[in-house]
């Protein structure tokens, strides 16, 4: 039974292999993007308490 199952998911995922990659890597972007925005909002609000 189980192993059916194994078998039908695996079947399912295989055809989106290559997509994993590339989503891969589109994470990876907007997290480095995310960490990007929230460095530049605080050194704004630290030169805004500068003033």
């Amino acid at each position: 039974m189980a192993q059916s199952v194994i078998a039908e998911t695996q079947t399912a995922i295989l055809p989106l292999v290559p997509y994993l990659d590339t989503l891969r890597w589109v994470f990876i972007a907007v997290a480095l993007g995310g960490i990007t925005v929230t460095i530049y909002a605080r050194l704004d609000d630290w030169r805004s308490g500068q003033r």
